[in-house]
């Protein structure tokens, strides 16, 4: 019974370890075809599909912007929203709900975005480069967790549920450097017309409204009226994910009295045919419908998007922005730039991670997993340095120049690669204590 209820308990965290897990192999292979691409013959081609413009709506509503554009500003919104909905049911339920769960990600993940942005400061002061600070700052949940996946069944689950919570809090950070700091020319009517329709979602879930296309077509509005703003579309994306319904029509209790009813209203169907009868059909519907009510709408809509961010968005945004052409690459006039990012990446992360994780336990305002050893995070630290998806959507904010882009985005994917091979032998050597395996349905393989 009590490794049933861990793994009832446990499950819907490990679906969201396999889905990102598995998608860092599709974004891997995204990334290593845009390389290819844009170091082949055929780079024309990839570029003249970038630049192509794609049109939506009409009249005063048209909108006409590259596809290179709409990937970032229109489908990493999407990304973004399921980033805010991660967050809300993590902060609502998760890994920080308490204080005390909270406190060590989020000293961790503070020392890995404080330490790295000081050492691309370091790097780039009294220069105008220095504006990248923020890129070095970012941690990719889906590449991280790939690699301690890959790293074997050893590894406790403790670990990922710490790594995981550390990238969210992470996360946080990078939505609040972008809205701060990489927004430009404000239009402060158009923002607050924007801000009026979050609070016209967070209306409609005060009113009790629970259909997910609401929540959509209000984001739709939303996202445009940021995107017009000034202040960068994707963060609409977060937002509108704080006001989606987080609550349940029907308790456990109701959803199983409502199960029991359609399911002996089943048993007593006579048909005889290949369809349901009209009893039949109705128990059918009377559950469909106790399901839909017992899952908050916050569950329902991450629950739909989330295969789609991984498996789609993730790698068209790999595909659309890893294309860097190492001819002609010159980094000789911005060598700050480079420096910055690696040394934030595969230095900052490990050591800001390790020890802001130290003095919040030192100080007694966190404690460290039961099955987790510092050798254990301080590995886990080394794999917050892989910081490819929002690193580099962070550089296209903070560099026009095309070549300075260039430059970091090479130096992101370097970073990264380091980062990830180093704290997957470090993992490996940690080992791990087998508390708690990465699936705890191997405590008890006879467990139905």
């Amino acid at each position: 019974m009590p490794v049933r209820r861990l793994r009832r308990i446990l499950q819907p965290f490990q679906q969201f370890v396999r889905i990102e897990a598995f998608s860092g192999i599709v974004l891997l292979a995204a990334t290593v075809a845009a390389l290819a691409w844009a170091n082949s013959p055929a780079v024309g081609l990839y570029h003249r599909l970038l630049d192509l413009e794609i049109v939506a709506g009409a009249g005063p509503l048209r909108l006409a912007k590259p596809l290179h554009l709409w990937v970032n500003d229109g489908l990493m919104a999407v990304f973004f929203f399921v980033v805010g909905l991660e967050i809300k049911r993590e902060v609502m339920g998760g890994e920080l709900a308490t204080p005390r769960k909270a406190a060590l990600p989020v000293a961790a993940a503070l020392g890995g975005m404080v330490v790295p942005a000081l050492i691309y400061v370091s790097c780039n002061l009294g220069v105008p480069e220095v504006r990248g600070w923020g890129v070095p700052m970012a941690t990719d949940i889906a590449f991280a967790l790939g690699v301690l996946t890959l790293a074997g069944p050893r590894v406790p689950f403790a670990l990922k549920v710490f790594l995981t919570a550390l990238a969210i809090v992470d996360d946080i950070g990078a939505v609040a450097v972008i809205a701060l700091f990489y927004s430009h020319g404000i239009s402060l009517p158009v923002l607050l017309a924007g801000v009026g329709l979050l609070g016209l979602s967070l209306a409609a879930n005060r009113a009790g409204v629970r259909s997910p296309l609401a929540y959509t077509l209000i984001g739709i509005a939303a996202w445009l009226a940021f995107l017009q703003s000034g202040v960068h579309a994707t963060v609409a994306g977060v937002l509108l994910a704080f006001t989606v319904p987080a609550s349940t029509r029907i308790d456990r209790g109701d959803f199983r009295d409502r199960v029991s009813e359609s399911l002996a209203e089943l048993g007593r169907g006579g048909s005889t045919g290949p369809g349901l009868d009209t009893r039949e059909q109705a128990a059918v519907y009377a559950l469909e419908r106790a399901c839909e009510e017992v899952q908050t709408p916050l569950q329902r809509m991450q629950h739909a998007l989330h295969p789609w961010v991984s498996y789609g968005i993730m790698p068209l945004f790999a595909l659309a922005n890893a294309g860097v052409s190492f001819a002609g690459l010159d980094a000789s006039g911005h060598a700050g730039v480079p420096l910055g990012v690696i040394l934030g990446l595969l230095l900052g992360k490990p050591i800001g991670i390790t020890l802001f994780s130290w003095l919040a336990a030192r100080l007694r305002v966190a404690e460290l997993p039961a099955d987790v050893t510092w050798m254990q995070l301080h590995a886990a630290g080394w794999l917050g340095g892989i910081g490819f998806t929002m690193a580099v959507f962070i550089a296209g904010l903070a560099f026009a120049d095309a070549a300075l882009l260039a430059t970091a985005k090479v130096a992101i994917l370097c970073a990264s690669t380091l980062a990830g091979v180093v704290g997957f032998t470090l993992v490996r050597r940690a080992g791990g204590s087998g508390t708690i395996a990465a699936d705890p349905a191997e405590a008890d393989p006879t467990a139905p």
